[in-house]
């Protein structure tokens, strides 16, 4: 497993996807542990695309640019965090577009 950190950057490409479409924004860890997995999908779809961190892990303190290339025309994204001690946490609708970054914390 490879560790994540400074302006590192994930990019998550399936068949067809364009680049202009990609959706690209920094996420910084001030939680209290290792994020190992983060799954995404679009706010309006049921199901999880693959873990943009496949065999990665973002450490406490650090962060990484994450880029989305799913080609999809989306700013609403549904996130999963599996955190170092397998505890979930899932932020629903966030705008990645208008914020351009995201900070997990302990309070969040």
């Amino acid at each position: 497993m490879s560790i994540l950190g400074g302006a590192a950057a994930l990019l998550l490409v399936l068949p067809g996807a364009a680049l202009a479409e990609d959706l690209t924004f920094t996420l910084t860890n001030n939680s209290s542990y290792a994020v190992k997995s983060l799954f995404t999908s679009p706010a309006d779809v049921e199901t999880w695309e693959e873990d943009v961190f496949a065999d990665k892990y973002l450490p406490a303190g650090n962060f990484v640019d994450v880029t989305i290339g799913d080609g999809r025309e989306q700013c609403v994204y549904d996130m999963k965090f599996i955190l170092e001690d397998d505890s979930e946490f899932i932020e629903p609708a966030v705008d990645l577009c208008e914020l351009g970054e995201y900070t997990l914390s302990d309070a969040t």
